[in-house]
């Protein structure tokens, strides 16, 4: 069983998942970050790979991939700072999915990327940009291969045999983007209840979180009434924007939202 799996059998309300971009602030705080948001309530962290041209991320997380881009942060520099980050007691039983674009995972050359993020200790990826049909006939065989989860997004827009569709084709969890937007766009979360309502009763095989515009306890409480839990990204890049202390700015943030 995955840790994604067994966390979502331990635990299946309010479960918190983290987005940070790796090298930012700066090239070496990945894991320091990443073992602050562990021992402070992250029950998933999302590490984002940092890209040129991320379509589905708002101007703050751009500025965040530029920033660490320009700090020398690359694909075959993150995996060796994940070396050993399982030996790092409170990232023993996290969830740790990695999020990027084709891109430079296709640079990396595919199969090499799950075989090192495997390796590496790394459970699932989210990459908005690989369709479904490339999933199927190709890259999904060598996800599975390396045992890692796939999680599919979804918006408002999916029709409900889409969903059906890409919840049986993702594993770890379903990603319920909350309107058809970039991260960090402001949302009024009751325009989200019926969308995640419509898939409450769809009673999907997946759990689902929902994710952009999620920024404070209101709004993720908001959201886990409907949901498995909830992502936040943009809030928690701009709380490090600056941050003369990051494990302590992290452990403040995410005393906000789950305190």
């Amino acid at each position: 069983m995955s840790r994604i799996k067994a966390l979502f059998n331990k635990k299946n309300k309010k479960v918190l998942n983290v987005y940070c971009t790796a090298g930012y602030p700066v090239l070496n705080s990945t894991v320091t970050i990443m073992k602050a948001l562990a021992e402070n309530g992250a029950d998933i962290i999302e590490l984002g790979m940092p890209y040129s041209d991320p379509l589905a991320d708002g101007p703050v997380i751009q500025h965040s991939s530029s920033i660490a881009i320009e700090n020398g942060m690359t694909v075959h520099t993150l995996f060796e700072q994940l070396k050993n980050f399982r030996s790092v007691s409170a990232l023993k039983d996290t969830g740790v999915v990695l999020m990027g674009y084709m891109n430079p995972v296709l640079q990396y050359g595919f199969e090499k990327f799950c075989a090192d993020a495997k390796a590496a200790g790394v459970d699932g990826l989210i990459l908005p940009d690989l369709p479904e049909y490339e999933f199927e006939t190709e890259y999904g065989a060598i996800i599975k291969k390396y045992g890692l989860d796939f999680i599919f997004l979804i918006t408002p827009e999916t029709s409900g045999e889409r969903i059906k569709k890409l919840d049986s084709l993702s594993s770890g969890f379903l990603y319920a983007v909350s309107s058809s937007s970039t991260t960090g766009s402001d949302k009024n979360m009751g325009s989200v209840i019926d969308y995640l309502q419509r898939l409450q009763a769809m009673q999907l095989s997946n759990p689902v979180l929902v994710g952009f515009g999620i920024k404070d306890k209101a709004s993720f409480e908001a959201a886990c009434a409907y949901a498995n839990g909830a992502i936040i990204g943009t809030a928690f890049i701009k709380t490090l924007e600056g941050a003369q202390d990051i494990s302590a700015a992290t452990k403040e943030f995410l005393k906000g939202i789950t305190g």
